[in-house]
């Protein structure tokens, strides 16, 4: 018996290929726990660099979080070196928008209320005056403040922001990845954005 294709059958081939592609990018959101200092300095198969916290970081006093906005991913060391995550995120949309250097957290916040900068209601006099908790909040469900005003490492609202130029200077990665982090997060953390 002969199939004959039609654009719908078509189409269905199509998305079966598109998904089978996109499963590496599903790894890119796992933790790593105790990477060996030899396989350190290597690209890895998801695109971005592996990091020795010791390159950025004179200790772990409270743990280390590298935004390495290059390669487009998070990476925090625990105090002990027991625990070291890499999560995928996305960074600021533009170099106007980017601040580098180092940092720490100075507040968590759980379930945060987005409210626009004054530069973004300058740009977008329309943006409500806040959004609470919930599916539409571009904080996500967790929020680490920095010291530098208004920069935060935060969950998303759109799981298409992740690997993207996506942010008005923040960093932000899933929520599952934010809320595991925000657990293991002091306030004094040390944080770079490179």
């Amino acid at each position: 018996m002969t199939q004959s294709m039609t654009r719908r059958g078509l189409f269905g081939v199509a998305t079966a290929g598109i998904a089978t592609l996109a499963a590496p990018a599903l790894l890119r959101a796992q933790e790593v726990t105790a990477i060996p200092p030899s396989a350190a300095n290597r690209h890895n198969t998801a695109s971005f660099r592996s990091q020795r916290w010791q390159d950025h970081f004179q200790t772990l006093r409270k743990g280390a979080i590298l935004c390495d906005l290059e390669s487009r991913v998070l990476h925090y060391w625990s105090e002990d070196e027991s625990t070291y995550l890499v999560y995928p995120s996305s960074v600021p949309m533009s170099e106007e928008l980017t601040r580098r250097g180092y940092t720490e957290v100075v507040l968590k916040r759980h379930s945060p209320t987005w409210i626009p900068t004054p530069d973004m209601r300058a740009r977008d006099p329309d943006l409500p005056k806040s959004i609470g908790p919930g599916p539409d909040n571009p904080l996500g469900t967790r929020a680490l403040n920095l010291s530098w005003q208004y920069y935060r490492i935060h969950g998303i609202d759109l799981v298409e922001k992740i690997g993207r130029p996506a942010s008005n200077g923040c960093v932000g990665i899933y929520n599952e990845n934010i809320e595991r982090l925000f657990d293991l997060v002091e306030i004094g953390t040390q944080v770079r954005l490179l």
